[in-house]
């Protein structure tokens, strides 16, 4: 790609980016190091090359959104240490795990409630919730060689389909949707608000949500209808944490109050990221996190290095017109089509690429742009485009086993094979997609997206 010709519009140097930057996705798709070595060389050969002057190639660490995501991670932290993330799960199950049907709406409850200061749903299952959900499918007597349709099966599959929506609901419950969010600011100039991502996303989100745990009991039914066992189960494990600690009262109160204050953004001219980091500095001095536990978080400083490298690229390739002229390039074969036909296509090709994605961060970096300029070239409202491509590409990480964090850590659990993955994950695709674009996009146009 390095000695491709120029086309009409992009910036020599936009060429040679494009190529540090496609050979940046192959890395993040094959993965044979860590995300962040990979996205790391691409910031070395960015500087080597003088693709982009050193200033430049670095510019992304000084980006608010990596730092809202760094933030974000740390409050995380904070929950899973205090064990006020486990506190909130089990008080839930308590109260309404008497049947299998209840137990899975009291798990989705508690992830919905944690999800906001969770930004990696790979942290939020693999620290909190898939313990929780393994040991109620053993406290059931539900193994994965033996019996694993009592309540295995459901659970296991509930839980992460519902994890995807969730994901998708706010700005800071999945990892990459800032990344999403910026890379929106760059092409089409708007800055996308937390208030204004989860108020999109609040009422397809809860219907997608009410209505999983009812498509997955009618697919993979239990045969455990109704037990007391789960209320047991969270009693007993409540009654081994015993009362609330300190700091999990001081962390509930700034986590509300950092909620609060993102949630009246509308009102005052705090910037989101400022509200993170006073929220991290309220739990350092008041002894909830030390020193140590900050430095000790890597999936932070990961996320940030890797975040910011991306960024970085994105940016620059938007800077340099190679997204422009793609888009164009693409927006002629959709010219005739008309305006919702055409976003509806661009969705559809969008979502089902996944197939060819482990990563829903390397997804977005690899298409969004790309995807994001075409819809709004064909004349797509911006706003329209960036969410409903936003919110997609969390919901696309239903489809496999390997689409996104959390699914191989369910999936190995042994409760369900891949072919029946793969089915049940098609069909929830369909279900959400239906729901997202149905009753999303007249939602959306109440909204005043659109």
């Amino acid at each position: 790609m390095w000695f491709l010709p120029v086309p009409s519009g992009v910036e020599a140097n936009g060429i040679h980016l494009l190529a540090i930057f496609s050979a940046t996705i192959v890395g993040l798709i094959l993965k044979p190091i860590g995300m962040g070595g990979i996205v790391f060389i691409g910031i070395v050969m960015t500087a080597l090359t003088n693709t982009l002057p050193i200033k430049e190639t670095l510019s992304g660490f000084a980006n608010t959104t990596v730092w809202l995501i760094v933030t974000a991670f740390l409050i995380a932290r904070g929950f899973i240490k205090t064990g006020l993330g486990r506190r909130i799960a089990f008080i839930f199950i308590k109260l309404f795990g008497r049947s299998s049907l209840g137990l899975s709406y009291s798990l989705v409850i508690s992830e919905f409630i944690l999800s906001p200061a969770m930004p990696s749903n790979t942290a939020r299952n693999g620290g909190i919730f898939y313990p929780i959900v393994r040991s109620l499918c053993s406290a059931y007597g539900s193994e994965p060689d033996d019996s694993p349709q009592k309540i295995g099966s459901f659970l296991i599959l509930t839980q992460f389909h519902a994890d995807i929506v969730i994901s998708a609901l706010f700005l800071t419950s999945m990892a990459a949707n800032p990344l999403a969010a910026e890379i929106t600011k760059n092409i089409t100039g708007i800055e996308i608000m937390w208030t204004t991502w989860a108020l999109g996303a609040i009422l397809p989100g809860i219907i997608s949500l009410i209505l999983i745990p009812l498509l997955i009991y009618k697919l993979v039914p239990p045969e455990i209808k109704v037990s007391s066992k789960s209320k047991t189960v969270a009693e007993e494990e409540l009654k081994k944490m015993g009362k609330m600690k300190k700091e999990e009262k001081v962390l509930l109160g700034i986590f509300f109050l950092v909620l609060f204050i993102w949630i009246t953004s509308n009102f005052h001219n705090i910037h989101v990221t400022t509200t993170a980091i006073f929220g991290v500095g309220l739990m350092i001095v008041l002894r909830v996190l030390d020193w140590s536990d900050i430095i000790a978080e890597k999936d932070a400083w990961d996320a940030m290095l890797w975040f910011g490298g991306l960024v970085m690229m994105a940016g620059s390739l938007s800077k340099l017109g190679v997204i422009g002229w793609f888009s164009n390039t693409v927006s002629s074969y959709l010219i005739n089509f008309p305006l919702t036909p055409a976003l509806i296509l661009i969705l559809l090709i969008y979502f089902y690429s996944h197939y060819g994605f482990a990563s829903m961060t390397a997804h977005i970096t690899a298409m969004f742009p790309a995807f994001l300029g075409v819809a709004v070239s064909v004349g797509v409202p911006p706003l329209l485009a960036a969410l409903a491509l936003a919110y997609f590409s969390n919901l696309n990480a239903s489809i496999t086993h390997y689409a996104t964090g959390p699914a191989p850590i369910y999936f190995n659990a042994g409760y369900v094979d891949q072919i029946k993955w793969w089915k049940i994950g098609f069909i929830v695709s369909v279900m959400n997609i239906i729901i997202w674009i149905g009753i999303g996009f007249p939602y959306w146009k109440l909204c005043g997206f659109w």
